[in-house]
Formats: structure tokens, C-alpha cells, sequence
């Protein structure tokens, strides 16, 4: 640390980054939710494998649909306001689910909620790349960022088994009502503690300074100089986000990652109960296993992510080698289909979760890259491709169960999947750096005056 260097000092941030990551684990656990009440449900309901599916994916398709308006209304509104109004309303939507068996058309009912949950779940994601990149230096942010998606295997293991208990001793109805609550209370403590950086009651100058100087986004949000330059109209930022090679590469991986995590959340315990025999209860506590291992390497990959940076200076090789390792891990699920012992089973899944903990940076590339006049609406893209995932996904497993009779096919689709992804960060997304949005005067102009024109910005 050099004279001039601000001092690192105060730990506000930290307690930031607790609480979204808290946010994300309630998130994932009430996406969760009819995973694990789903063997009841389609019992006491009558529903097909296939129907399952299309229930599976409805949270998906409204996920997709909500991505973009999503990030353009936490760009325009702030992530807080934008997660209290999503918070409070999903927890809503989730106690409903408790009550769809005492009204005509259940399943229908069923289906609808689960459109509103992906709607009302939108600006989570896209809301929290905006925090990280607030509020956290870029020789902390992969940290930041693993710790945050981390929160998604937190969420499974903690809520797992807790679900499963519900849903042995009391029903699954029990599920929903619980966990909708849960996320009530969540809404007011969320209303009471955060803050932006530049309105954080309890935040010090000190450490406002140190994570200005190394590269945190405090001033995202703060009106712009009278002379800055118009930012683009939002459908001209789209097109300039979705037509960079690098953000396409990095959306494309995440559309195939997010097959490995849409099985875990739909049809795992399925998988559990009808391919390998366990008891719901006991899937429950087995469900949660992979989910630990997967939180360890989403924590872990963040230290390895940022020391690398720290020794290569390279934030391509910071992000790309732990995404290559961890990945390449999680292609380890296709040899469940060579065992019929249980254990081994749950071994490999463990190894699979840890790979894709590991290789889940996802977020922490968002942050590094986005534009910063739209990192919601870039989230939001991000968050949108995972969904298209999360769409497909569940239905094709259907399908491929249906046709089949066994689950063989569907861990082969998932694991090629996240080899497709590891082929996208090394061949389409080249190099990670920021991306800079051409103003709005810049559409029309030649590429000459275009260059001279960044040149100016980045100056």
C-alpha cells in the first residue's frame, strides 16, 4: 500500500453483500418450493410427468419475460426500492400456493402463480450486479460475487431439508405457507438496512474512499454532469449489449449452466424418490449435500478468482480458469448413469455441485463487464438467458423421462450442457473488460468519429 492509497477500512459492504446474498437464498428456496412438494402435489392433483414439466417451467417462462423490463426499472429506480416491491410481493405469491388445493381448477391456479413468482422475482438478480458493482472494489468483486451466488446452494441445503421435514410432518401445503412468511419478514428487515453507498447512514468516509479508488461504482445512480453525453435510448442499448461478441459469449454459457441448475431445482428430488428409491424426508437431507458442496465451491472459486487476479493481473485468466475447472467438474453428473449404488451417486453429485459452485461466475463477470450506465438492463440479459434455460429445461426432461422411462437421458443433457458453456467463455467471449454504450449521437456517425469518440469517454 502506497502513502497516497485510501486505507482499507470499514466493513458496510459486507454487511451489504449478507443481506443480498440472504435475498438471492430466499429467492432460490421459494423457486424451490414445489421441487420438493411436487411428488404430493402430483399425487393428490393427478398430474403427469410432462404437465409436471410445464409447471416446472412457468416460473421460467415469466422469469425470461420480466428480465429486461426488470433491469431497466432497478437502472431507473434503485435496487432497493425495486427489491422491497419484488420481495414483498413474491412471499405473497408463495403463501397463495398453500391454499390452490381448496379451489376449482387447482392446477391451473397452480400454473398462474407460478408465472406471477417469475415475474415478481425479476429484479432480484439484476438489482444485486448493480449492488456488488456499487458497493465493492474490482480486486474484491470476485469474492463479492461468489459469495452472493453461493447463496443459491445455501438456499437449497438450508431449505431442503426443511421443506422435506414440512412436507413429512405436516403436509405440503405446509411448504408454501411457511416460506411465504418467511419472506414477509425478510421485506421489512430489507426496508430498514439497506442503503446506497452515498446514503448509507453508517458506511465511513474511509471506506467509501478505498472502494471508489479500486474501482467500485459509488456514484451509479447519481445524477450526471450537465455536460455528460445522453445515454442511449434503452432499445439501442440492447442492441449494442446483445450484438458485443464478449456479453453474447458470456450469455450463451449462462443459458447452458443454467440447465444444471434448473434440474437441481425441479427435478432433483424427483430423481431421488423415483430413480433411486429414497424416501421424501430422506430425499430431502440427500438433496442438501450437493448443495453444501456446491455453496463451498462458490465460495471458494471467489479467493482462488481474486488471488489469481492479484498474480496475473489478467482478469481474463481470473475469471476464465476457475469457470474452465469448476465446469469441467460438473460434467461429472453424466456417470451417475453407470452405478446403481446410491452412495457413489451422491458422491458424484457433491463433486458436480462443488464443480459448478466453482465455476459459477457468472455474476462477477456481469459486474466486470456491463456498461455502467446499464448494468440492471445488462443483469437483466444476463439473468434472461439463464431463463431460457430454466424454460427449456424442465420440459425437455419431461420429455426425455416420459419417452424414456428412466432419468439416463436427462443427467446426459444436463452435462453437456456445461461443456457447451466452458466452449463459450474460450471461443466466443474473448477478452473480460468493461464495455463502454455509444451515446445516442454515435448511431449515425462513421466508425472514425465513433473511435474518437470512446476515446474521449475512457479518457
Amino acid at each position: 500500500m502506497t502513502p497516497s492509497e485510501p486505507v482499507r477500512s470499514g466493513y458496510q459492504r459486507f454487511i451489504v453483500l449478507a443481506l443480498i446474498t440472504i435475498v438471492l437464498a430466499l429467492s432460490t428456496g421459494d423457486r424451490a418450493t414445489l421441487s420438493v412438494a411436487g411428488p404430493g402435489i402430483a399425487r393428490d392433483l393427478g398430474i403427469s410427468p410432462i404437465n409436471m414439466g410445464w409447471l416446472f417451467s412457468a416460473f421460467s417462462w415469466s422469469y425470461f419475460l420480466s428480465q429486461v423490463p426488470s433491469g431497466w426499472l432497478v437502472d431507473r429506480t434503485g435496487a432497493k426500492a425495486a427489491i422491497l416491491v419484488s420481495l414483498a410481493g413474491w412471499s405473497a405469491t408463495v403463501f397463495l400456493v398453500s391454499g390452490v388445493g381448496w379451489i376449482a381448477f387447482p392446477v391451473v391456479a397452480l400454473f398462474i402463480l407460478r408465472l406471477i413468482l417469475g415475474i415478481l422475482e425479476g429484479p432480484v438478480a439484476p438489482a444485486s450486479a448493480r449492488i456488488i458493482a456499487a458497493w465493492f472494489p474490482s480486486d474484491e468483486r470476485g469474492i463479492a460475487g461468489a459469495i452472493f451466488n453461493s447463496a443459491q446452494y445455501l438456499a437449497l441445503a438450508v431449505f431442503t431439508p426443511l421443506m422435506g421435514a414440512l412436507y413429512h410432518y405436516f403436509g405440503w401445503e405446509s411448504i408454501f405457507s411457511v416460506m411465504g412468511g418467511l419472506g414477509l419478514v425478510l421485506a421489512v428487515v430489507w426496508s430498514l438496512t439497506y442503503f446506497a453507498p452515498s446514503q448509507h447512514p453508517r458506511v465511513s468516509r474511509s471506506e467509501l474512499d478505498y472502494i471508489k479508488s479500486r474501482g467500485a461504482l459509488t456514484d451509479v445512480g447519481a445524477k450526471p454532469a450537465a455536460d455528460a453525453p445522453p445515454p442511449p435510448a434503452t432499445r439501442q442499448a440492447i442492441k449494442q449489449i446483445l450484438t458485443n461478441r464478449m456479453l453474447f459469449g458470456i450469455f450463451l454459457a449462462q443459458y447452458c449452466i443454467a440447465s444444471l441448475s434448473t434440474f437441481f431445482i425441479s427435478w432433483f428430488p424427483s430423481y431421488l424418490v423415483e430413480a433411486r428409491h429414497f424416501s421424501m424426508l430422506q430425499a430431502g437431507f440427500v438433496a442438501s449435500l450437493p448443495a453444501i458442496f456446491g455453496c463451498i465451491g462458490g465460495v471458494t472459486t471467489g479467493f482462488f478468482s481474486d488471488w489469481l487476479l492479484r498474480r496475473t493481473d489478467s482478469l481474463s485468466l481470473a475469471r476464465k480458469i476457475p469457470i474452465t475447472l469448476g465446469l469441467g467438474l460438473s460434467a461429472s453428473i453424466i456417470l451417475c448413469n453407470y452405478t446403481e449404488v446410491n452412495f457413489i451417486v451422491v458422491a458424484i453429485m457433491c463433486a458436480a455441485f462443488f464443480g459448478k459452485g466453482f465455476g459459477a461466475l457468472g455474476w462477477t463477470v456481469v459486474a466486470d463487464t456491463a456498461p455502467k450506465e446499464a448494468i440492471g438492463l445488462t443483469g437483466g440479459l444476463f439473468n434472461a438467458a439463464g431463463s431460457v434455460g430454466g424454460i427449456i429445461t424442465p420440459v425437455a426432461i419431461g420429455y426425455i423421462i416420459q419417452g424414456t422411462g428412466s432419468f439416463h437421458g436427462a443427467l446426459l443433457y444436463v452435462g453437456l450442457h456445461v461443456i457447451c458453456a466452458v466452449v463459450s467463455y474460450w471461443l466466443l467471449v474473448g477478452p473480460i473488460e468493461r464495455f463502454t454504450l455509444l451515446p445516442s449521437e454515435a448511431v449515425s456517425m462513421g466508425a472514425g468519429e465513433i473511435t474518437t469518440l470512446v476515446e474521449a469517454r475512457t479518457e
